[in-house]
């Protein structure tokens, strides 16, 4: 399919792009090659394969949650540079 001047202008124009003359000529070779392969793949069969979402069958991939212990909290806040009633204590962000 030839993509013409208007067609790559409007295009353009919609993704808000100046594009040069030089531009617009590699961006309508690019659209053609693009369209041709696309219509090389409409015309594929593809009644018989099965229609799927995913490539490859992979579930839940996240770790298995395991109980562990912590450091000790005199240990955590020994970095903190204030800290107040056991916690951290950081500067208001909100009013």
């Amino acid at each position: 399919m030839k993509v013409d001047k208007e067609t790559i202008e409007y295009v353009a124009n919609l993704a808000r792009l100046r594009l040069s003359e030089k531009e617009k000529e590699k961006l309508a070779l690019d659209l053609e090659s693009i369209i041709s392969y696309v219509d090389k793949l409409n015309e594929l069969d593809t009644s018989k394969i099965i229609p799927t979402d995913h490539v490859i069958p992979i579930k839940n991939v996240f770790r298995d949650d395991e109980v562990r212990d912590s450091y000790p909290k005199d240990k955590m806040l020994m970095n903190a540079p204030e800290k107040e009633d056991g916690c951290f204590k950081v500067p208001k962000v909100v009013e």
